[in-house]
């Protein structure tokens, strides 16, 4: 397997779920992987899964002024970025009479914000040709109660892809999205919830996928693993939609 051989990658929010499933598939083919993430928790789990094979950053993908010295911290460890997957982020779901000023700016910062900025402080290290992979959502495409805010960034994002490949595509920098319905993975379980109410919660949005079940981590990676290889270079301001018939 070496569909991502010599590759140089950055993942943020690589520490869990679909990003540290990614990170392993990207080491499978062949890449030099970085990943960030916060929680030390996480991050200890992702040297316990990725090993000496990748670079583990703790950096908060909300902070504006962190992402330059990512950006740089990469480059200098690899010379260069050859493909990013743009992960980490939060789905806060509240009805709309619960969100206030502080939980809105940190849904923004996270998910749209920071991930904008990141973009920004890598392109002088990113390579010709280079892959950007933005992780948005199903939900920008559905009016999914209590998603307004999550929905909103997702969509930001998802424009992102379409604006930013208009203008990198000419200095060989493709931007393109994944849009995963519900997945597997820990993101539902930081929402604060007691026990009952989170499992009400995932029985509520799994009643909304024809298939019947939730993604996989691996079914996410996948997609991306093609996004960021040499096998995609005619996929410029795409969008997968991996929802499991979500947004029929």
């Amino acid at each position: 397997m070496s569909r991502l051989e010599g590759k140089r990658t950055l993942i943020t929010g690589g520490t869990s779920g679909i990003g540290l499933e990614t990170a392993r598939q990207f080491i499978a083919e062949g890449a030099r992987v970085a990943v960030t993430g916060t929680n030390p928790k996480t991050i200890e789990e992702a040297h316990a899964v990725l090993g000496e094979r990748a670079l583990i950053l703790r950096v908060d993908a909300a902070d504006v002024a962190a992402q330059a010295g990512l950006a740089k911290t990469v480059a200098d460890a690899f010379g260069g970025i050859d493909a990013v997957f743009v992960n980490a982020g939060v789905a806060d779901l509240r009805p709309v009479e619960a969100w206030d000023v502080a939980g809105f700016d940190r849904s923004m910062d996270i998910n749209l914000r920071g991930p904008f900025f990141l973009i920004q402080a890598l392109l002088p290290y990113l390579a010709n040709p280079a892959s950007i992979v933005l992780n948005t959502s199903i939900n920008a495409h559905i009016g999914m109660p209590t998603s307004s805010v999550y929905a909103a960034t997702k969509a930001g994002l998802l424009s992102l892809a379409r604006t930013l490949s208009g203008e990198l595509i000419g200095r060989g920098i493709r931007v393109n999205a994944v849009s995963p319905g519900p997945v597997s993975t820990p993101l539902y379980g930081k929402l604060g919830l007691a026990a009952a109410d989170l499992g009400k919660t995932a029985a509520g949005i799994l009643s909304l996928v024809p298939a019947g079940r939730f993604g996989l981590p691996s079914e996410i990676a996948k997609a991306v693993v093609f996004l960021a290889s040499d096998e995609s270079p005619f996929a410029v301001g795409s969008e997968l939609i991996i929802d499991g018939g979500m947004g029929l």
